[in-house]
């Protein structure tokens, strides 16, 4: 993931040259950090809803959990820090939501870059996975159709990503799965 990704966020820096000239703003950490944590609060309720609402959302979230043991958590936490959060915005807010917005407007190209940023997390056949991307991927689309600019964006993703996954995630995770 974290090569995919990062060669994503690497084209985009090639192929759109105002994401090259952005600059991080003091009022990027606040709209960052404050966006992370409003969207951890919709993922807290969100969670809850899709134990009760999908007959294998408990199975599916524990299973997303799962894949904290699958490296030490200092490596997950750069990867998701240095390249997988930056990636991911570089290339679907900066790239794609941007070009679909200049060609189809501020709303209908935010709408089409979270539905395809939702539906290719089809692929991992974890249906809640899905929904949480898509719910995510609508969330940090608003904030760029509002704010133009990806910095926050790397920020909330970043912040949100580490805090859902290894600081406090929506379920409580089991010991055994934990790693230093």
């Amino acid at each position: 993931m974290t090569l995919g990704v990062g060669g994503l966020g690497a084209y985009s820096l090639i192929t759109e040259p105002a994401l090259r000239r952005e600059r991080v703003r003091l009022k990027d950490f606040v709209t960052g950090l404050g966006s992370a944590a409003g969207l951890y609060a919709i993922f807290q309720v969100g969670d809850r809803l899709a134990r009760r609402m999908m007959p294998a959302g408990d199975r599916e979230i524990a299973g997303i959990y799962e894949l904290r043991g699958a490296a030490p958590r200092a490596a997950i936490a750069t990867a998701l820090g240095l390249v997988i959060g930056p990636g991911e915005e570089l290339f679907w807010r900066g790239l794609v939501q941007r070009r679909l917005m200049r060609r189809f407007g501020r709303l209908r190209g935010t709408l089409l870059a979270s539905s395809i940023y939702g539906g290719v997390h089809l692929v991992s056949e974890n249906l809640t996975l899905t929904g949480a991307a898509a719910t995510a991927g609508l969330f940090w689309g608003a904030v760029y159709a509002r704010e133009d600019r990806v910095a926050p964006l790397i920020i909330s993703h970043v912040a949100w990503d580490i805090w859902i996954f290894l600081i406090a995630p929506t379920v409580k995770v089991m010991p055994s799965s934990r790693r230093n």
